[in-house]
């Protein structure tokens, strides 16, 4: 059975998101999707915690359902029966001194109960850290510190470096990371068998640097709102009755390349990170731009904002594109944003939402039309435009503005020649 599993994303606890990150729209958005199975996000924060505890009931070993009666419906997508288990699952920033640098990076820790958890806060409190201020909470422990509190309280647990290349919070970021996991993690290093992508790099761009050959890739959205859910995923292959914390969990660890079939990526160059550049002077260079140009930006003279793309560039010892026997993946653009560009308008409009409504009525998911369904039975069910559009997003033939300094990069699926063509007066 495929399961399809986004495991970082926030809650409305956590500053700068959505109020709707609750447990019931995450769930109502993951069936929208086709998300299996959905991070809870922000365990650490006790009001937050108190709710996941009031709310969910075990329902496979190591994941949740939520209990009878605490689900909604939205009728504009029709009725979403299919089951969505949630994971235990958080987000922590680390700021401290190590070496001459104050590192920042932020930490993905996967759970395996409540009781795992209720364990870690209690020992975060300890140490003196305010768990309520924030579902991201922050604070002053190394990486190899809060590895050790988390699998000290169940070792089980995992430890996931969270999008581990963006410039200013993460294991490998160009302003405040390392240049390896020993560096980062020390004496918990072995214990480390994963790391997140994020949204600006891509596997491929990992398998150019060796270091990393062992360590198993995940992807994930990191939604700061439930429509984000599913940007980014991870696909496996788990019969029903084998469905557990412990099974996911094992295939991660081992990186099981028959269960692992493959993540779901943005394509990276969409990611708000991937080149350098200066989001205020509007200045994007690749990284051979960037070399001459000494780093500095060529209209305030400061220095440019690494992206990751350079950053990979600096560590990697093979060249980039680089292939070998791993776990694949697929690189998509979100069919809201296929759908505003065969509409003109912006992806968060009402002319956007209510085609995409209308689509997913139709065919039951977004990941089902962006990956399963033929391009014939697709051509039943919308317009030619957007059937093109997926059918080159499917082949990879998109082009991009790259995103920087925090600006995502634009995205087109269609060729100038496709966007000529009339369209019809109705999407579907």
């Amino acid at each position: 059975m495929r399961i399809i599993a986004d495991l970082h994303l926030h809650s409305k606890y956590s500053r700068a998101c959505s109020k709707d990150l609750d447990l019931e729209h995450n769930q109502e958005w993951a069936q929208i999707k086709g998300i299996n199975v959905v991070g809870t996000a922000d365990f650490t924060h006790p009001g937050w915690f108190k709710e996941l505890q009031s709310k969910l009931v075990e329902s496979n070993p190591g994941l949740f359902q939520l209990r009878p009666g605490v689900s909604i419906s939205n009728s504009n997508f029709g009725a979403m029966a299919s089951p969505v288990l949630f994971m235990l699952t958080t987000e922590v920033s680390c700021i401290y001194k190590q070496g001459d640098k104050v590192r920042r990076l932020h930490l993905c820790l996967f759970a395996p109960s409540f009781a795992a958890v209720a364990k870690i806060n209690q020992a975060l409190l300890k140490r003196g850290v305010n768990l309520s201020s924030d579902g991201r909470p922050i604070m002053g422990l190394s990486a190899e510190e809060v590895a050790k509190i988390v699998l000290d309280a169940d070792p089980d647990c995992l430890v996931v470096p969270a999008h581990a290349w963006t410039p200013w919070f993460s294991v490998f970021g160009s302003k405040s990371g390392f240049d390896s996991l020993a560096e980062c993690f020390g004496r918990m290093t072995k214990y480390i068998y994963a790391i997140e992508t994020g949204l600006s790099s891509d596997p491929a761009m990992n398998w150019s640097w060796s270091a990393l050959d062992k360590i198993t890739l995940l992807s994930n959205s990191d939604a700061h709102s439930p429509q984000n859910l599913g940007r980014e995923a991870n696909v496996f292959e788990i019969a029903p009755v084998e469905l557990s914390y412990n099974e996911i969990r094992r295939i991660i660890k081992e990186k099981d390349q028959k269960k692992f079939l493959y993540t779901i990526e943005f394509f990276p160059e969409e990611g708000k990170y991937h080149f350098d550049g200066h989001r205020d002077c509007r200045v994007s260079f690749s990284p051979d731009q960037a070399k001459k140009s000494g780093g500095l930006c060529p209209v305030c003279h400061k220095e440019l904002t690494m992206g990751v793309n350079n950053r990979v560039y600096q560590l990697a010892d093979r060249e980039i594109g680089y292939k070998f026997d791993t776990i694949p993946y697929k690189s998509l653009v979100p069919l809201p944003e296929l759908i505003a560009e065969v509409l003109g308008v912006g992806k968060a409009s009402k002319k956007v939402m209510a085609a995409y409504a209308q689509l997913i009525r139709a065919a039951g998911n977004e990941f089902k039309i962006l990956l399963d369904l033929p391009l014939e039975d697709l051509s039943r069910l919308a317009d030619p435009a957007i059937v093109a559009a997926i059918s080159n997003v499917r082949s990879g033939q998109v082009d991009i503005s790259p995103g920087y300094d925090g600006v995502y990069g634009t995205v087109s699926a269609l060729t100038k020649q496709q966007k000529a063509k009339p369209k019809q007066k109705s999407l579907f």
